[in-house]
């Protein structure tokens, strides 16, 4: 009998990369991200997408050194970015949609209102209720974050509030409804991928979120408190003034956000929802603040009113009250300001198409199946595989879908129902992605706020309660699905 040596090459000629291969270029990103954090006060201004493309690079010449070609690389690049040309085209538009918004009133009319009604003591708790039913009624997190929460974090500077800290809370309350909302993208996706009904996912995810955000509100509700004891109540009468001799607040404005709701929840599209909103803003500045329009031409800053109006929706844009803190509430950047942003998610998909076609991505998971023993491990494993995903792809959806298919078989094998998968895809690709500062989520939600992804990461809970609560459950065996022997 003729033995033949075993070899690790495929029949391309390619070889499978060891462990620590597939894991060194992911451990060179999060080192020289951390030296970025450190050494540059903008690090989305070109530092990470530098330091994206050399980690991208180190894994094309480890996965070159076991013979994988370059077409494949190439390829795999150019379907990864593919995959991220509707996000970009979103996030343009957000951009565009909030200067629309900024000059057209909308959002210095939810300011000024909102320092009417809100106070210190309550205002952390009730953005979490507010973006909550705003989310879960739309179905976007990005949308909610886009306009409720642009205005919402322009109150808590007003209040005097750590921008961390609000845009956490807001994060927290938009990504509930990111995860429980039928309209919602990822929640469609999580339970496609799992194999089971749309909304048997999301009733048994009830199980695990509900105690997530009620956690996360009382946590907000204490701080609330706690503050406002030690006298945090500033006087917002300023801002109110400021803004009313600036904009016509009429709440008539509100009209816009309200139809930009309605369509959504009528399940348009992202895109054509989005240009709504931006026509509806344009018209809303032309007929509610001709006065502003009319003194920004005269004072000479724009030749007529058309420059003005494009220049809100395509750069930077900001009016000067004589006080500081009102003018960066009344500044925006527009589609332009979105570049660097755009840059970022196009780099990170880069590197995630280099670690996937070098086999990468396989090598590391294959390292995590051999860690199951056990139900806890078993859905650990799943909740560590999402976020390790969202670090390495930098994309929620490359998340849910590459997790979803590594572990069906192996739910089915075990006899766990497929929603038991779709949960933990959704407590861990879904939510977590928003906390990684080069993720598309997490790149994109920093620019829209104004806030670094590591100074509101500490502050959202219901992103890294839902997890946990997840492994928690599972380990003490609480609505564990399984198949009923025949």
């Amino acid at each position: 009998m003729i033995f033949r040596k075993k070899t690790d090459f495929s029949r391309s000629g390619e070889k499978k990369p060891r462990l620590w291969q597939a894991l060194l270029p992911v451990v060179i990103l999060v080192a020289l991200l951390f030296v970025n954090v450190r050494y540059f006060d903008d690090a989305l201004g070109g530092a990470n997408q530098t330091v994206l493309l050399l980690a991208a690079l180190v894994c094309g010449l480890l996965g070159w050194s076991n013979g994988v070609k370059w077409k494949t690389m190439r390829d795999k690049i150019i379907h990864t970015i593919h995959t991220a040309l509707e996000p970009i085209i979103i996030l343009l538009l957000i951009g565009a949609l909030s200067g629309a918004w900024m000059i057209s009133g909308i959002i210095p009319m939810m300011i000024y209102y909102g320092v009417s009604i809100m106070h210190p003591a309550f205002f952390l708790a009730a953005v979490v209720v507010i973006c909550s039913v705003v989310s879960l009624a739309t179905g976007s997190s990005w949308s909610t974050i886009a306009t409720i929460g642009v205005a919402i974090i322009g109150i808590g500077n007003a209040f005097g509030m750590p921008h961390g800290l609000v845009a956490g809370a807001v994060i927290s309350g938009a990504y509930f409804g990111d995860k429980m909302s039928p309209l919602s993208d990822t929640t469609n996706l999580a339970a496609a991928v799992g194999g089971t009904n749309l909304f048997t996912h999301i009733r048994y995810m009830v199980f695990t979120t509900l105690p997530a955000w009620a956690l996360t509100f009382i946590i907000f509700a204490v701080i609330g408190i706690f503050k406002s004891a030690y006298g945090m109540t500033p006087d917002t009468d300023y801002i109110r003034q400021h803004i009313g001799a600036q904009f016509n607040t009429s709440p008539w404005l509100l009209l816009a956000p309200a139809v930009l709701i309605i369509i959504i929840i009528k399940k348009i599209p992202a895109i054509p929802a989005m240009v709504v909103g931006i026509l509806l803003g344009v018209l809303c500045a032309l007929v509610f603040q001709s006065d502003l329009l009319g003194n920004l031409v005269a004072a000479g800053s724009f030749e007529n009113r058309y420059q003005l109006l494009m220049q809100a929706v395509m750069g930077d844009m900001s009016l000067h009250t004589g006080v500081n803190e009102i003018d960066k509430l009344l500044s925006t950047s527009g589609m332009s300001g979105m570049l660097h942003t755009i840059f970022l998610i196009i780099s990170a998909m880069i590197f995630g198409g280099m670690m996937d076609a070098c086999g990468c991505l396989a090598r590391i998971t294959g390292a995590l199946i051999s860690l199951v023993v056990n139900r806890t491990s078993l859905v650990g494993s799943t909740l560590l595989t999402g976020i390790i995903f969202n670090i390495t792809t930098c994309d929620q959806y490359l998340s849910i879908i590459i997790s979803g298919k590594m572990w069906q078989n192996i739910y089915r094998e075990k006899g766990y129902q497929p929603e038991v998968l779709s949960r933990a895809l959704e407590d861990s690709s879904t939510v977590t992605s928003v906390l990684i500062p080069w993720n598309s989520c997490g790149a994109t939600q920093a620019k829209v706020l104004g806030v670094a992804t590591l100074d509101y990461l500490p502050y959202c809970f219901f992103n890294m309660l839902s997890p946990l609560v997840n492994l928690t459950l599972t380990a003490l065996n609480i609505k564990i699905r399984m198949h009923k022997p025949l």
